[in-house]
Formats: C-alpha cells, sequence, structure tokens
C-alpha cells in the first residue's frame, strides 16, 4: 500500500489553478482584515472631534482592537489546528466584520473600545490562519513570493480605508466607513465551500477522501490510487497542545527571535498607522492631505512586500530581512525632518515599504521556521506576542504627541525598534528548517 508525505507534495508541487484559487481566497481576506485594521487611524481625527478625546485617549481607544487582536492571534491561532483551519477563519471573518459595523454605532469611547476589542479578536485572529493556509499549500520554491502576493491584501485594504474615507468621513461621518465594513460577511458561504481544509487537521480526522481529492489538484498528472494512505513527517507532527512544540528540535532561540521581531516590526506599523495622519496634519498638511500619505505609505508596503518576498526566495531570507529592517529605521527617522514634498512622498513609500513589507516577509519566514502540523500554533503565537508591540504603540506615541515634542522626536520613537528587529531576526537559525524539508525531499 502507497503512502503518500502529504508535507512533501504539498513541497514539491507544480504551481497550478488551485494554487491560484487557494491565494485568491486568502489575499481577499486579507483586503478585508487589512480595511478593518486600518479603519480606525484614517478615521481617528474625525473620531477625536466628534467625542472630544484627548490624544492620549485615541491611543487606548485605537489599542483595544490591538488587545482582542492579541487574544485572537494566540487562541484563535491554536485552535484551528485542532477544529479546523476554514472554521476559525470563518468566525474571525464574522467577528471583524459584526463589530467594525458595531463601532460606527458607538456615541462614546467606551463602547467604541469594546466594540474594536471584540472585532481586535476576529482581525487578529484571521492572520495566522490564511498564511499558514497558504504556507502549507505553496510550492516551496516560490512560497515566500506567495504569502508576500497574498499580504499585499492588507495594503489595499489600507488604501481602501484611506480612499473611502476621504469620500464618505466629511459627508458622511467617520461612522460610515466602519459600517462598510459589514460587507465581508457575504464570503462566509463561498469560503466553506472552496476554501480547502488544512491536510494535517484533514489527516488527524481520518478523513482520506477529502485528501485524496486535495493531493489530485495539488498534482493533477498523478493523481493517487484509491488504495493509497496519507502522512506525515515525524518531525511535523503536532498532539493536542502543539504550544511545546515551538520550544522543540532546536527551536527555543528562533522562537523568542522572531517573537521580538513581531513585537519590533507590529510597533512600528501600529504607531505609522494610528499617528501617521494626526502627526502630518500637525506638521501643515490638510487632513486630506495627510490621508494621501496613508495612501501611500500601503502602496509602498505592497512594493517592500513583492520586492522582499521575491528576494526571500532568492537569497538567504533572514539576511534580507536585516537590510529592511535598517532602511525602516532610516526612512521613519528621514519622516520629521522637513522634505520637499515629492520627497517626502517617496520616504513615506520606503517607510511602508520597509515596516508592513518587513512584516509581510516575516511571515514568509516564520512559515517556512516550522513544520506544517503546527504552523498555525507558531504564527497565532509570534502575532499574538507582537501585538503587545501593537498595543503599546499607539498609547506610547499618543503620550509623545500630547506632550508637543518636536515632530522629529516623534518619528525617531517610532524608529528605533526597527534596530532591534534587524538584531533579533539576525538571530533567527532558519536553516534549521530548511535543512529539514531539503532532508525530506
Amino acid at each position: 500500500m502507497h503512502s503518500i508525505d502529504i508535507q512533501k507534495l504539498a513541497d514539491e508541487a507544480k504551481f497550478n489553478g488551485f494554487h491560484a484559487l487557494i491565494l485568491a481566497w486568502c489575499a481577499l481576506i486579507i483586503v478585508f482584515d487589512g480595511y478593518d485594521l486600518a479603519v480606525a487611524g484614517v478615521a481617528m481625527p474625525a473620531i477625536m472631534k466628534d467625542m472630544g478625546v484627548s490624544p492620549t485617549q485615541a491611543g487606548f481607544m485605537a489599542s483595544s482592537a490591538l488587545f482582542g487582536m492579541s487574544f485572537g492571534a494566540i487562541f484563535l491561532g491554536t485552535l484551528s489546528d485542532r477544529i479546523g483551519r476554514r472554521w476559525v477563519i470563518v468566525i474571525c471573518l464574522t467577528l471583524f466584520s459584526v463589530f467594525t459595523a458595531a463601532a460606527g454605532l458607538a456615541s462614546d469611547p467606551a463602547t467604541f473600545g469594546v466594540m474594536r476589542f471584540l472585532a481586535g479578536l476576529g482581525i487578529g485572529g484571521v492572520m495566522p490562519n490564511v498564511i499558514a493556509e497558504m504556507s502549507e499549500y505553496a510550492p516551496r520554491r516560490m512560497r515566500a513570493t506567495l504569502i508576500t502576493l497574498m499580504m499585499c491584501g492588507y495594503a489595499v485594504g489600507g488604501i481602501l480605508a484611506a480612499w473611502l474615507g476621504k469620500e464618505m468621513i466629511a459627508q458622511h461621518g467617520w461612522q460610515s466607513v466602519f459600517l462598510a465594513g459589514l460587507a465581508p460577511v457575504v464570503l462566509i458561504p463561498f469560503i466553506l465551500r472552496y476554501l480547502p481544509e488544512s491536510m494535517p487537521y484533514l489527516l488527524r480526522t481520518g478523513r482520506a477522501d477529502a485528501l485524496r481529492a486535495i493531493a489530485a489538484r495539488l498534482d493533477p498528472a498523478n493523481p493517487p490510487a484509491a488504495s493509497a494512505t496519507f502522512a506525515l513527517p515525524d518531525d511535523s507532527r503536532a498532539d493536542k497542545a502543539p504550544v511545546h512544540h515551538l520550544f522543540a528540535e532546536g527551536r527555543t532561540m528562533g522562537t523568542l527571535m522572531l517573537w521580538t521581531t513581531y513585537f519590533m516590526c507590529l510597533f512600528m506599523i501600529y504607531a505609522l498607522s494610528t499617528w501617521l495622519t494626526k502627526l502630518m496634519a500637525s506638521a501643515g498638511h490638510s487632513l486630506g492631505s495627510a490621508m494621501t500619505f496613508v495612501m501611500v505609505l500601503n502602496l509602498g508596503s505592497i512594493v517592500g512586500a513583492l520586492g522582499g518576498g521575491w528576494l526571500a526566495d532568492r537569497f538567504r531570507i533572514k539576511y534580507v530581512l536585516v537590510v529592511m529592517c535598517l532602511l525602516a529605521f532610516a526612512s521613519i527617522a528621514l519622516l520629521g525632518q522637513p522634505l520637499p514634498t515629492a520627497l517626502l512622498y517617496l520616504v513615506v513609500a520606503l517607510a511602508g515599504a520597509t515596516t508592513i513589507g518587513t512584516q509581510t516577509v516575516t511571515h514568509a519566514c516564520t512559515g517556512q521556521f516550522y513544520p506544517m502540523a503546527i504552523r498555525s500554533t507558531g504564527l497565532g503565537w509570534a502575532l499574538g506576542i507582537g501585538r503587545v508591540g501593537a498595543i503599546i504603540a499607539p498609547i506610547l506615541i499618543g503620550v509623545l504627541v500630547n506632550l508637543a515634542l518636536p515632530l522629529e522626536m516623534n518619528f525617531v520613537a517610532i524608529a528605533l525598534p526597527a534596530l532591534c528587529a534587524a538584531v533579533a531576526i539576525a538571530l533567527v537559525d532558519t536553516r534549521t528548517a530548511a535543512v529539514k524539508q531539503l532532508a525530506r525531499a
């Protein structure tokens, strides 16, 4: 009886329509996730004016979603390794759609914060699951490229939020952009029908027919025989308590350093997402122009993600990330300097490329670092720990804004974590996972 290694099958598959379908669905989910994440920062000046809150209070309001994201990434990321990835993705999508819309109905900071916390559970929980989904099915030779291409949906969502903010907030109020966040619920039946389930989950639950159908789509030229069985390599199997596997087989240092990298990168991203509009407005730019900077930031992140993913498939991924982190420090620090408008837009784009873009490439690095069966758990914990940086960032930068410090000091404070991230990612031994994958090839 022939036994098929499902991890090797996915690693060695040739890109086809099945991979394109998974990429399209995962990217679309990330677009809506990115929208719901960015919408608070885009609307924050209008919310502050409408509710009469200080920058420090606004920082706490923005961070309420991030608290939810931290819990969502850890618990919903881990849960998918137990109950299946599709249902967890649907749960997350429902949470962030319904409660983002509910935040648009809030009339006071406390209610707004609670709704954003509940939305944050879904926003945080969906990302490790779609990254794990794409990592699991992507051919090894182009995995980083496909993951970063998928994660460009995050930037598209940010651009969509900024564009709708410019078009809708002035005429219909800040509430309108939150109510628009309900739209993704229409995707739920299609996700359940067309998005494939995690192969380790199907193997663990004995669903051989579903595995056989997926194997045939991964390699249409060689469909599995009816008598074929399926298996995972020993080091890719997880038990009912998968968290301890993050520290097994020499992964302790890598896990801790990846957590540090996520913390630092997400600090920068959420500091910029929440406060870039306000900081640029305080520097003398109109509100519409300040929102344009958010769009440029996200456009830059697409270039950074795609370029970083392309480089990561050709060079050692951690060295690509170190260079991106150093460029992030330089570009963010420059934002506080008086620059010609054209150059300022270029620097904002570079900041997007090397913060959001760097985080995207880090997802690819993390997806490669952990075996298939604990990938959602590894990504979930990295994102969950990283969200602590995301939580701190809006509050800390809000305090600095409230102190009316020089503009350049605010941007230097946002930039410094990039240096810490560069050191942390340099200490990750990405060869450990790569060697094991090659040994199975």
